[in-house]
């Protein structure tokens, strides 16, 4: 068989299909650079709609990819009530009305680890709130148990992977609020 043709029978490669975005007040990107690079590095395919993303341009991208996961970074303080905005804008659209999405950085100007505002995040139609400040493990448990993570090629035989490497097509996401640590405009990880 030639090296040009295409390979037949091969299953969808494993990972998500995920976008990278900041909302419209913020300019930032090194906290889009890291977040990219990391969800890469943990094998997953990454569409970087950059700095200042208008809402109406986020919702028409994210229907034109149809992404396993949306990830919302801010850095400048306004993410909560950015983040409150986008999350109703997305939700109304009836194709990305189940698509996950998580939030995460600098959400306030008042510090991190407000309980009332990952509250009001997650009852807003987020699937995880990651503020700053704290371990880059719990967003990446989080993207693990994401079901289209199971993904995987077949065994070289063609049989299934094992039960254990896959998770049940009915697994809740997980809801509890979570932090992720975000770069400051220097690029140095807070």
């Amino acid at each position: 068989m030639n090296q040009l043709e295409p390979q037949r029978g091969k299953a969808e490669p494993a990972g998500l299909d995920v976008v990278v975005t900041t909302m419209a007040s913020d300019s930032h990107t090194w906290n889009l650079v890291f977040l990219q690079l990391l969800l890469e590095e943990l094998g997953h395919r990454v569409t970087n709609l950059g700095a200042c993303v208008p809402d109406e341009l986020l919702v028409s991208e994210c229907r034109r990819i149809e992404p396993d996961l949306i990830v919302l970074s801010s850095v400048n303080g306004h993410g909560y009530h950015d983040g409150l905005r986008v999350i109703q804008a997305l939700r109304a659209c009836p194709e990305l009305a189940a698509t996950p999405t998580v939030i995460g950085g600098k959400l306030g100007i008042a510090g991190s680890g407000d309980p009332d505002r990952q509250r009001s995040l997650l009852a807003a139609g987020y699937d995880g709130v990651f503020e700053e400040g704290r371990s880059v493990a719990d967003f990446r448990s989080f993207v693990g148990a994401l079901p289209a993570a199971s993904r995987a090629l077949p065994a070289p035989d063609g049989r299934a992977l094992p039960a254990d490497r896959a998770l049940p097509a009915d697994r809740a996401l997980p809801t509890a609020a979570r932090t992720l640590p975000t770069a400051s405009a220097s690029g140095v990880l807070r």
